[in-house]
């Protein structure tokens, strides 16, 4: 079996538009995959709560109680392979992560970020894009490399910005992108050949 981990730090909303596609295409007997569990470094997450009704597994690591950036991605190694997972995937993970533990994942680390990248890396992304004058914003699904929102795209959804937007009502106009490409990316890392 594959498994996959899913990090969060919030909503969880494209963990559970992941864990939803699981379900409705039954992963487990079509691709031999499950979401194993879901990680939060925020115990008041509301994305731990969908994924305890869906009967997955949850914890919660602090990254506050820990005295290094280091320390806690080594604890958070930890519980991330006690689900040896196949693919670790970031859904709203608001944390910066070390070069040793995007080592240790290098190959099926996966993140979505709300911009066309290589536009607008970081944060502040719809506001960045609608002060540039952008016709068009949107998400792209990608490969974790130690350098912040640089690797390799798997997949972009584009979205229009309207005259009128403002920074949520485009991020809104993204995020239902998000949901769409985020699990058929995941689809398609899990058929790719061993």
């Amino acid at each position: 079996m594959k498994n996959i981990v899913i990090l969060i730090s919030g909503s969880g909303s494209n963990m559970a538009a992941i864990v939803r596609r699981a379900q409705q295409e039954n992963w487990e007997a079509r691709l031999g995959a499950r979401v194993a569990a879901v990680i939060s470094n925020k115990a008041d997450a509301k994305g731990l709560v969908f994924a305890k009704e869906q009967g997955i597994s949850t914890a919660v690591l602090d990254h506050k109680a820990f005295p290094s950036r280091e320390a806690f991605d080594a604890a958070l190694t930890q519980d991330i392979d006690r689900h040896a997972p196949a693919l670790v995937v970031l859904a709203g993970f608001m944390r910066i992560l070390t070069p040793g533990f995007v080592q240790h994942y290098a190959g099926r680390l996966l993140n979505i970020h709300p911009s066309l990248l290589p536009a607008f890396p970081g944060l502040h992304t719809h506001e960045r894009a609608i002060e540039a004058g952008c016709k068009f914003a949107g998400a792209t699904v990608h490969e974790v490399t130690a350098e912040l929102d640089h690797g390799p795209i798997l997949a972009q959804a584009v979205v229009p910005v309207l005259p009128d937007d403002t920074p949520d009502v485009l991020a809104a106009r993204v995020l239902t992108q998000e949901h769409r490409i985020y699990p058929q990316a995941v689809v398609d890392f899990l058929k790719r050949p061993a």
